[in-house]
């Protein structure tokens, strides 16, 4: 998922970040962006049909020889929000979301695969409890710290534009005597990174504050 989401930010630069977790990514385009004149149909349908190409592009890089079993899709909608503001909160509840999902997700899972409950047992048993609830269950019957998961499944991925240094190899021209070397070189590029990082406070916003610049 993070893969296609990255190709959509490399295909669509005026894209500034994005959030993923479970099935889905948010993209946020630039506040002044101009690309396909602004028509809400065609980012919609670019983004979308981009994204599904490419999971089935990158599908063996990751699963190898397991088949890809149908054809995925991807539905989407475009939101014009009116400030950073409101955006920013849209943000902060899809990481909201991530945290609720992942947290009963651990806590469903252990019941059914440690406790050996049936979906059906282990629904009823979580039906009602609060975050608080389901974090005594993890640590009491599991030894389960839901603190200590991976940052990836509970903050989810967000994906901004950040300058990496890559390593290629390139035949470079040097004095006689070397002629024809081999040498290891590092260009610096501009991608888009994940990062598993809290979005819901000020400290990334301030860290990045060239994502919702004005001018942007």
């Amino acid at each position: 998922m993070t893969k296609c989401a990255q190709t959509v930010m490399q295909e669509l630069e005026d894209i500034v970040i994005a959030y993923g977790q479970s099935d889905e990514y948010s993209f946020v385009f630039k506040r002044k962006t101009n690309w396909f004149k602004r028509r809400a149909s065609k980012f919609m349908t670019h983004v979308a049909s981009q994204f599904a190409s490419s999971y089935v592009f990158y599908w063996r890089d990751y699963f190898e020889e397991q088949p890809l079993l149908y054809p995925p899709g991807f539905d989407g909608r475009v939101v014009v929000y009116p400030s950073n503001q409101t955006l920013k909160d849209y943000l902060s509840w899809r990481q909201a979301d991530c945290h609720i999902n992942n947290l009963y997700n651990t806590v469903f899972w252990a019941l059914v695969q440690q406790s050996g409950l049936t979906p059906a047992q282990a629904q009823e048993r979580l039906q009602g409890t609060l975050a608080a609830d389901k974090n005594e269950i993890l640590f009491s019957e599991f030894n389960i710290n839901y603190n200590d998961e991976p940052l990836m499944y509970r903050k989810g991925t967000v994906l901004i534009w950040q300058k990496v240094g890559e390593v290629t190899t390139k035949e470079v021209k040097l004095p006689a005597e070397m002629e024809g070397k081999k040498m290891a070189v590092i260009r610096t590029r501009t991608k888009p990174v994940p990062l598993y990082c809290d979005i819901i406070g000020d400290a990334f916003w301030k860290e990045h504050p060239e994502i919702l610049h004005e001018d942007s």
